[in-house]
């Protein structure tokens, strides 16, 4: 618990605070409270009248006096060295209960070193602790007390002493229970902000290949019309204007994907955020026209009617084909030829796209630059399987197979 401080709570928990700070003071407190009591009992006699225990009737020597006072006075350490005061108040106890006819109560001293022992250790040590100086106190109790060994006196040591042992293990128990209650709770406090910075992780890489494709689509398609217009503008205006009308269609359509992009990053209070789909395989025509219209003769083949595939998986084949066929426009040549094919295998569906142009080499590591690296990161994060490899004869090929119901985790492994 929260200390509450000297301004706000009650008296009690102020107190009660201060006492947690200062255990040594605590301590001071209960070898007080118990030389009191212990000072108290002395002066009185459990058998003094027929009518029950009487005060003042005796008085304690000077021995036990001293001894009471040594035994609170060892209170005080009793945290700090639990079982050096037990078993000084055990000794100077059996010394008491050995030597007087009249022994004065110094067993609280003990019971209460007893039951700072059993909060502070482990249960097999409590038990061994607490047996042996039950045993110790109650067999001198009923060896060289002044009553019969059955009085209440002589039980009264041993049931004082098992119930401090019982007490402190009790105490203890609780503590590590609300202990192992408080790590839970800060673990589990722990995984939900790591599992927060994940998921925040995720959602930026997510939004990074989608900014990534977007721009690298339409910023090759804008290259590639505004060289055929300067190309032709002298020449031939009317196909130079044509090709600037396509420049300015796909500046625009880029200018759309990248505000309904980055408008997930808004916040609940902003303006209003774009409301239209994610893109999927339902538009893949207009993509395909896209690149049409670009000087990229695209022909597509689709077996997968009546398919409806979750939205993750509809993106992602969306992007897979969008980005292969950039990097067609970008790197096969003038004359190049692509081949998209859309077909459902089972529990899958597999996005091919297929090129004739000159072949594309593979960076020396395998990932191909950073278009093949994101296909690979989309493919691989729905455990699916991404195949992006030169074609026998020239060209190059890009297969995407994934499920038709995602999965989380990195479970499929790229080829």
């Amino acid at each position: 618990m929260t200390p509450t401080g000297p301004a706000t709570g009650t008296p009690y928990a102020r107190l009660r605070d201060w006492f947690r700070a200062h255990p040594l003071a605590f301590d001071a407190v209960i070898a007080a409270g118990s030389l009191v009591a212990m000072v108290a009992g002395s002066f009185t006699d459990p058998h003094g009248s027929p009518d029950g225990p009487t005060f003042g009737d005796r008085t304690p020597d000077v021995w036990s006096v001293f001894a009471m006072i040594a035994g609170a006075a060892a209170l005080v350490m009793r945290r700090r060295k639990p079982f050096a005061v037990l078993s000084f108040t055990v000794v100077i106890t059996l010394f008491e209960l050995i030597d007087d006819n009249r022994p004065a109560p110094i067993a609280m001293s003990a019971v209460v070193a007893l039951y700072t022992v059993a909060s502070r250790t482990d249960r097999p040590t409590t038990w061994r602790v607490g047996l042996a100086t039950m045993a110790a106190l109650t067999a001198a109790a009923m060896a060289f007390g002044p009553t019969p060994w059955y009085a209440q006196e002589n039980l009264g040591v041993f049931a004082w002493t098992g119930m401090a042992a019982a007490a402190g293990d009790a105490v203890r128990s609780r503590r590590a229970f609300v202990d192992a209650i408080r790590e839970r709770a800060e673990r589990a406090e722990r995984t939900r902000e790591e599992e927060a910075g994940r998921r925040v992780a995720e959602e930026r890489l997510r939004i990074a290949r989608d900014l990534h494709d977007v721009v690298a689509h339409h910023i090759a398609l804008v290259n590639v019309q505004a060289g055929v217009a300067a190309h032709v503008m002298d020449k031939r205006p009317d196909q130079a204007k044509e090709a600037l009308a396509h420049v300015r269609e796909a500046s625009r359509s880029a200018l759309d994907e990248l505000r309904a992009t980055v408008g997930l990053l808004r916040q609940s209070g902003d303006p209003e955020a774009p409301t239209e789909p994610a893109p999927g395989l339902a538009v893949l025509d207009g993509l395909l026209d896209s690149f049409r219209k670009a000087g990229l003769p695209v022909a597509l083949a689709r077996a997968d009617e009546g398919l409806t595939l979750p939205a993750t998986v509809d993106l992602a084949a969306y992007r897979i084909v969008q980005e292969a066929l950039t990097n067609v426009r970008k790197h096969a040549g003038p004359d190049a030829k692509a081949e998209v094919s859309v077909v459902r295998v089972g529990r899958t569906v597999e996005i091919t796209v297929l090129d004739d142009g000159t072949p594309q080499v593979p960076a020396p590591d395998g990932s191909g630059g950073h278009g093949l690296l994101g296909m690979r990161e989309r493919v691989g994060a729905l455990g699916g399987t991404l195949t992006a490899e030169p074609r026998y004869g020239g060209g190059f090929r890009v297969q995407a197979i994934l499920p038709v119901t995602p999965r989380t985790g990195r479970d499929g492994e790229d080829t």
